[in-house]
């Protein structure tokens, strides 16, 4: 019985740890392009987002650029639009406030 358990906790302790995105790689499939983690780019660096913007700001600017950039008061924005998952959001959002500080 015991093994039965832990087959079961085991398997479960798995998809767990699978389901959770990796934000560095979420960063490196859709942000790479245009920011950078510390260095000017196109966009601002991520210590600099960091720095400004909390973690359901960063999101609902992925979401919707357009909206967030004249809540902001920014003139205009360049950022696209971009098809994310609430996941691959929450694990970029959590990755861009790693570098706060630094």
């Amino acid at each position: 019985m015991l093994k039965k358990y832990l087959v079961i906790g085991t398997l479960l302790g798995s998809l767990l740890y699978s389901s959770q995105l990796d934000g560095k790689k979420v960063f490196e499939t859709y942000c790479w392009g245009c920011h950078h983690q510390t260095a000017m780019a196109f966009g601002p660096p991520f210590s600099e987002i960091a720095s400004k913007r909390s973690y359901e700001e960063i999101q609902a600017y992925i979401i919707d650029p357009e909206s967030m950039y004249k809540a902001f008061g920014y003139k205009r924005t360049v950022m696209t639009k971009l098809k994310t998952t609430k996941a691959e959001r929450e694990a970029v959002a959590k990755y861009i406030l790693s570098y706060k500080g630094k």
